[in-house]
């Protein structure tokens, strides 16, 4: 306390200073007119300037720089998700097996056509109706190429059930009349249109032994061979139906037949 009391004593008796009284003119005319002040400060305002814009110039490029570098640094192709096999490079051909079920044409065919379909797939319907009749008649019936079906079911219950239910028609002879059946019976997805008893009704309107029939299907005898075709399409790059290859290249989706047909030709002209 007597400190603070002696500091402020001493601060009472500094004389006070007292500044010049300087005459400011604000009169802008005469101040334009008076170079010598015009040119000093105009300097000092293009240099301001200078540097505030240098600034924000800096700022704009590092603001761009943060923009674009992650899309330079994306990779072109979508990641893998975690545990999933790894995919083959765009436009390269793959090893893909004809799996176990009956193969249209000539089994010498120097052209191999493998589809990987799920027979809810609404897609693989419409590749079924308008592409698919046109490889048969101009490609697989005279010989040139053979035409492999393997299962992707993929999207739900119903398409296991579907799977499996043409492997117990295929136990009797009659996979590719079954698989045509399911494509002119499809329904909306896991609605009913592929329950259990249903496909045991297509059977028995097919003529086929419904008791055997029945027994098959409710025994999920079959799961096995479903699923193991759908690892092996996953493992051939397979991420959606229809997917078929070519003598291992793939056409992805329900493309029109004249994608299929340039494909096949080019791939005829190398084997002549």
């Amino acid at each position: 306390m007597p400190r603070a009391a002696k500091k402020e004593t001493s601060e009472k008796e500094e004389p006070t200073k007292t500044l010049p009284k300087i005459q400011i003119d604000y009169n802008l005319k005469k101040f334009f007119e008076d170079s010598k002040s015009y040119t000093p400060i105009l300097i000092v305002l293009l240099l301001v300037a200078s540097f505030l814009l240098g600034a924000l110039t800096t700022k704009l490029a590092q603001t761009e720089k943060n923009i674009t570098s992650p899309r330079a640094a994306a990779p072109s192709t979508p990641e893998s998700p975690p545990n999933a096999p790894n995919q083959p490079a765009p436009g390269a051909k793959v090893n893909v097996g004809e799996g176990h079920l009956p193969v249209l044409g000539n089994k010498n065919a120097k052209i191999t056509i493998i589809e990987f379909a799920d027979f809810q797939c609404p897609f693989c319907k419409t590749f079924f109706k308008d592409a698919k009749p046109n490889i048969i008649k101009d490609y697989v019936d005279n010989g040139k190429a053979k035409f492999a079906f393997r299962h992707y079911a993929f999207l739900g219950q119903e398409s296991n059930f579907a799977a499996e239910a043409s492997e117990c028609a295929n136990e009797q002879g009659k996979f590719w009349e079954y698989h045509d059946y399911l494509y002119n019976h499809q329904g909306p997805e896991n609605s009913g249109a592929f329950a259990k008893d249903k496909l045991i009704g297509f059977a028995k309107d097919m003529g086929l032994n419904t008791d055997q029939f029945s027994s098959c299907l409710s025994s999920d005898k079959y799961a096995k061979q479903v699923s193991d075709d759908l690892s092996a399409g996953q493992k051939a790059g397979v991420s959606g139906t229809p997917t078929t290859f070519v003598n291992g290249q793939s056409v992805v989706g329900a493309q029109p037949y004249s994608a299929f047909k340039t494909l096949i030709d080019q791939e005829l002209s190398k084997v002549k």
